[in-house]
């Protein structure tokens, strides 16, 4: 049956009970993977998935169950279990559906979907070339091979108020990851191209010598004295920073007082040339959506402008908790713009730095969401007179998230639009180096 039909039948046998509200989703997806490494097809794999979850209220009790059962069978049975659920959980005052005027009634069509007829031999060509070309630099010394995948599919939701609305999806990807070796010196890397229509893909030859060139320019890495001094995270790990300050400005923080931005409305949180801006309209473009989980239909909005914070991001629990309006962020933000008045790119961003570190990789999980305090393993160049001098390993960048967006002096036009989060190279103008003692 098409989802459409499932959820009617969903709906017709969810009258047979005696609950105030529900919430239906249902998912129906199909893809392929490939994996190669060193010549040879390490995996091909088809899936095929598809599931259903509700959830369904007596007054403010809720009860969620899910499955992978789309018969008529597991449909019932999984609104049974949803439903002795909702029976027996102590109720929440903050529970319910979203008002039903915000709600997707009408859906934009976001030209998000983009299906690719992806043969097996296709799949296999694409990472065996891209591999191949990475390999042909003489520095690679060995591969962890080269993967090519497509997804497809369609996500539905409906609800008591009357909604029932479809979004439909395709995601396309080409990767490879290769070892550079210089004496006993080696070097991991990872490059990746995707796209949502596979025309939009960068070619094999793209991805396998752009990994060749990370992996090569990072042998020879030495460590840092340690200091004090400006640091540029690149546009690879740049999203980081402002995913944190989203997260600090989500609703559950707040209400959880669990944020170093707790209580700030209107307060400066960012320098006043930089601005938040959730366009989740933006068509064919990676991260759009039309409605939230909560169903209810996106918008354009700030989130920080002119450096003040202009709103937090809730879903309609989140908003209950706080006694304010929904933002349709159940389920996250879609399509972050972080806007700027810098027009320069890394390069000269790396000129106005002068001496300082470029930050390309970040490891482990050093964040304190609550203090705000920030500490992680980096790698990446030292950068002396404007120019990159040799690459750096075995440091450790911190600071605290609230002094570091403070102190962003400029954000660079090198966007990576592969990204939910649309920004570009970050210059901070003093972090705290830990290297060498």
């Amino acid at each position: 049956m098409s989802l459409e039909n499932t959820a009617q039948l969903a709906i017709e046998l969810l009258k047979k009970h005696d609950i105030s509200g529900y919430e239906i989703f249902l998912s129906s997806s199909s893809g392929v993977s490939t994996a190669v490494r060193l010549g040879k097809v390490e995996t091909l794999e088809y899936h095929l998935d598809k599931s259903f979850d509700i959830n369904v209220y007596m007054g403010n009790s809720k009860g969620h169950a899910s499955s992978v059962d789309l018969s008529d069978s597991g449909i019932l049975k999984t609104i049974e279990s949803a439903c002795l659920i909702a029976k027996y959980t102590q109720a929440d005052p903050f529970n319910g559906l979203a008002p039903k005027e915000l709600m997707a009634f009408e859906v934009p069509d976001l030209n998000m979907y983009h299906p690719w007829e992806l043969d097996p031999d296709h799949s296999i060509d694409l990472a065996m070339r891209c591999e191949a070309q990475a390999l042909a630099h003489s520095s690679i010394d060995n591969s962890d091979g080269a993967e090519v995948s497509s997804y497809q599919g369609e996500g539905l939701y409906a609800n008591s108020n009357g909604m029932m609305s479809v979004q439909k999806g395709a995601k396309h990807s080409l990767s490879c990851s290769v070892i550079a070796k210089q004496g006993s010196d080696m070097q991991t890397a990872y490059e990746y191209t995707t796209a949502l229509d596979a025309q939009d893909l960068q070619t094999s030859e793209w991805v396998g010598d752009g990994v060749a060139k990370l992996a090569k320019d990072k042998l020879g890495a030495r460590s840092l004295a340690s200091q004090k001094c400006p640091v540029i995270f690149s546009t690879r790990v740049s999203g980081g920073l402002f995913s944190q300050l989203i997260g600090a400005l989500s609703g559950s923080s707040q209400y959880k007082k669990s944020t170093f931005l707790l209580d700030s409305i209107d307060k400066i949180v960012l320098p006043e040339s930089i601005s938040i801006l959730e366009n989740p309209f933006a068509k064919k473009t990676i991260g759009a959506k039309a409605f939230d989980r909560d169903g209810v239909l996106k918008r354009q909005q700030y989130f920080v402008e002119n450096g003040h914070v202009k709103s937090y991001v809730l879903s309609q629990y989140s908003a209950n908790q706080l006694g304010l309006k929904t933002t349709a962020n159940s389920g996250g933000v879609n399509n972050l713009i972080i806007e700027h008045s810098y027009s320069g790119d890394l390069d000269d961003m790396i000129k106005t730095m002068d001496k300082g570190v470029l930050v390309t990789e970040l490891m482990g999980q050093g964040v304190n969401a609550t203090t705000g305090d920030y500490s992680r393993g980096a790698t990446g160049f030292w950068v002396e007179n404007g120019k990159i001098q040799y690459p750096v390993s075995g440091i450790t960048i911190a600071g605290n998230l609230k002094d570091m967006l403070l102190n962003i002096e400029y954000i660079g036009s090198d966007i990576d639009h592969r990204s939910n989060i649309k920004v570009g190279s970050i210059l901070i103008n003093q972090m705290t180096i830990a290297g060498e003692s």
